[in-house]
């Protein structure tokens, strides 16, 4: 039997750069599919965060108000995303707002409260990783609001976000969309990470035994808050890598900023992973 090829250090002392490596090891017939992706995924990530700055500029010089809401299921890549979309932007025009749960003080105030001292100031970008939607899934699902409490909010949500919408905060809602399978594959490499262990809490084990009542709020919260003003955008998030170039892509199409005609690659996303809520029998989650 032949051997089978390798890479040789002679190879990697004459390769100049990734693609001269890349063509020595498609030349020996090495398999490198996973290897293509991740170099893929990196210039990609690189080029639309490249974008995100150029939009960040644009956002402070005309003084608009951008609030990204990030939601989904437990282990559906919010914080992942977050981080990508933020990673290289100037701190001190943007927030990332992740909430812990409301003290005795806030519990007694008018629920939108909390949230409205966290809206983004004029020129500021503010990334909601889990936001007043809380109370539309979590808080039901597990216990931790009253039934009247729900439904009075459910009614005001759509009122509160006209409001805002009204008065030139531009809302970008979006929910990542994971299978159980999935879900339940992130909850055990969690546990099997010292370095993400801490993400696993109570609420989480409950994901999975909660999944069908998880479902049952998310498609109420769908049906009683997308409206034309405030639309939910879905992202298909099993893979990851995917769900977030796309949906950076999907933030920076929503703009007309300088230099967006100058990209080194396409703002138009892909609308087999992102696309707008609409009913359908067919859901991966």
């Amino acid at each position: 039997m032949d051997e089978p090829l390798r890479l040789t250090m002679e190879d990697f002392e004459k390769s100049t750069s990734n693609e001269a490596l890349l063509a020595i090891i498609e030349g020996k017939d090495i398999p490198i599919d996973k290897v293509k992706k991740r170099l893929f995924y990196n210039e990609e990530l690189k080029k639309l965060q490249i974008e995100l700055v150029k939009l960040q500029q644009w956002v402070s010089k005309h003084n608009k108000r951008v609030a990204i809401i990030f939601e989904g299921r437990d282990a559906a890549g919010k914080g992942g995303n977050i981080r990508r979309f933020t990673e290289h932007l100037n701190p001190r025009s943007m927030r990332v707002v992740a909430l812990t749960k409301p003290t005795a003080v806030e519990q007694g105030q008018w629920y939108f409260r909390r949230y409205v001292k966290e809206l983004p100031n004029p020129g500021e970008m503010v990334f909601f990783d889990r936001s007043w939607y809380n109370r539309a899934v979590v808080e039901p699902v597990m216990g931790f609001c009253s039934d009247e409490q729900y439904q009075k909010f459910m009614v005001q949500v759509p009122e509160f976000e006209h409001m805002l919408y009204e008065d030139g905060v531009i809302l970008i809602k979006c929910w990542f969309s994971i299978s159980k399978d999935e879900q339940l594959s992130r909850f055990n490499a969690r546990l099997q990470s010292p370095l993400k262990r801490w993400k696993f809490s109570p609420v989480d084990e409950k994901g999975q035994t909660l999944w069908d009542t998880y479902t049952h709020y998310k498609e109420q919260m769908f049906t009683k808050t997308h409206t034309s003003y405030s639309p939910w955008i879905i992202v298909r998030a099993n893979d990851k890598k995917t769900a977030r170039l796309e949906s950076i892509r999907y933030v920076l199409s929503q703009f007309s900023y300088e230099g967006k005609d100058q990209a080194a690659t396409t703002l138009l996303p892909d609308p087999n992973t992102i696309m707008r809520y609409y009913r359908s029998s067919k859901q991966i989650d």
